[in-house]
C-alpha cells in the first residue's frame, strides 16, 4: 500500500513540476519583454566625390580602420590647381583695372566743371564701381577654385571602418556617387523588434541585456521607441482614394515595433557587425528595482 500511494505521489510530483515548468515558459516567452528579433545597427556614411575628374590615388583598403582626416582617395589635382592659377591671374587683372578705373575717376572729380562735362566724370565713377564689382565677382571664382582644389582630396569624416570599396585609380568620379562607405565605429547600436503586445512593459531607460549569435553578450538601455510602422493595407488607389483589402484574416499576427537601445560601453574585444541578430531581453524599472 505504501508503494503505491509513493508511486502516486511521484506521478502528482512530477506532474505538478511538469505544469510549473510549462507555465513558467509560457509566462517568460507571452509576458516578458524580450524577442530574438534583435539586429547590430551603426551609422553609415556614404563617401563620394565633391568634384568631377579622374581617382588619381586610393590610399585606403576594404575594411580598412581609418580616422577622422585620413585621406581617403584624390581626384586630379592637376586640374583644379590650374583652375585656381587661372582665377589668380583674372583676380590679378581685374585689380589692376580697378585701380586704373578708380584712379581715373578720382583725376575727374577733381577737375573744374568748364573743363570737363558732369556726363564724363559720372561715366567714369561709374566704370570704378562696375571695376569693383568685377573683382568681387573675381574674388569669389578664387574662393570657390581654392575650394574645389580642397575638395579633390577626400577625407574621413568620422572615426571608422571602410566597407564597400567601390574605387581604383583611373576610375572617374562623379559629383555625389558614392564611391564607398564609412561605418561610424562610434554610432554602433542595437534595434529590437518588440511585438506590439509587449510595447505596455517597455519604457524608456529600461536595462537590456542583448546575447548575440556570434558569441558574447552587450548590456544597455532603451533610448526610445518607434511611434509609427508602416500600414500594409493603406494603398492608393487611381483616383487617390484608400485602396482597403476586402479580405479580413481572423488570425491576425501582432505587428514588430522597433525599438532603438543604446549600448553602455562599447566591447574591445568583440567584433560588432552591422546587420548581425542578437536576442534581446529587457528588464523593467520595476523589475531592476527589486534586484
Amino acid at each position: 500500500m505504501v508503494t503505491k500511494l509513493t508511486r502516486y505521489a511521484i506521478t502528482l510530483l512530477l506532474l505538478a513540476a511538469a505544469l510549473w515548468i510549462g507555465k513558467s515558459l509560457w509566462d517568460r516567452y507571452m509576458e516578458s519583454p524580450w524577442t530574438r528579433d534583435g539586429r547590430i545597427k551603426a551609422d553609415v556614411i556614404n563617401i563620394s566625390a565633391d568634384v568631377a575628374g579622374t581617382v588619381t590615388q586610393v590610399l585606403v583598403r576594404d575594411n580598412q580602420l581609418v580616422h577622422k582626416g585620413d585621406v581617403l582617395f584624390v581626384v586630379d589635382k592637376e586640374r583644379y590647381a590650374s583652375a585656381l592659377a587661372q582665377a589668380d591671374a583674372v583676380l590679378a587683372a581685374q585689380r589692376t583695372e580697378q585701380g586704373r578705373r578708380g584712379k581715373e575717376a578720382q583725376r575727374r572729380a577733381s577737375l573744374d566743371a568748364s573743363i570737363i562735362s558732369t556726363e564724363s566724370r559720372e561715366s567714369a565713377a561709374y566704370a570704378a564701381s562696375s571695376a569693383t564689382s568685377q573683382v568681387q565677382g573675381a574674388l569669389a571664382a578664387r574662393t570657390l577654385a581654392q575650394l574645389n582644389l580642397e575638395r579633390t582630396t577626400v577625407r574621413a569624416p568620422v572615426d571608422g571602418y571602410v566597407t564597400n570599396l567601390n574605387v581604383h585609380t583611373g576610375d572617374f568620379a562623379a559629383v555625389g556617387a558614392a564611391k564607398l562607405a564609412v561605418i561610424d565605429s562610434a554610432s554602433y547600436y542595437v534595434v529590437g523588434y518588440f511585438e506590439e503586445t509587449k510595447l505596455a512593459m517597455l519604457a524608456q531607460d529600461d536595462q537590456a541585456e542583448m546575447s548575440l549569435m556570434s558569441g558574447g553578450t552587450l548590456h544597455g538601455h532603451i533610448e526610445s521607441i518607434a511611434r509609427g510602422i508602416t500600414d500594409r493595407d493603406a494603398a492608393t488607389g487611381r483616383e487617390l482614394l484608400a485602396d482597403v483589402n476586402p479580405t479580413f484574416n481572423w488570425v491576425r499576427l501582432a505587428q514588430r515595433v522597433p525599438v532603438r537601445i543604446h549600448i553602455d560601453r562599447l566591447p574591445t574585444n568583440q567584433v560588432l557587425v552591422a546587420g548581425t541578430t542578437c536576442t534581446v531581453v529587457i528588464t523593467p524599472h520595476s523589475q531592476a528595482s527589486k534586484a
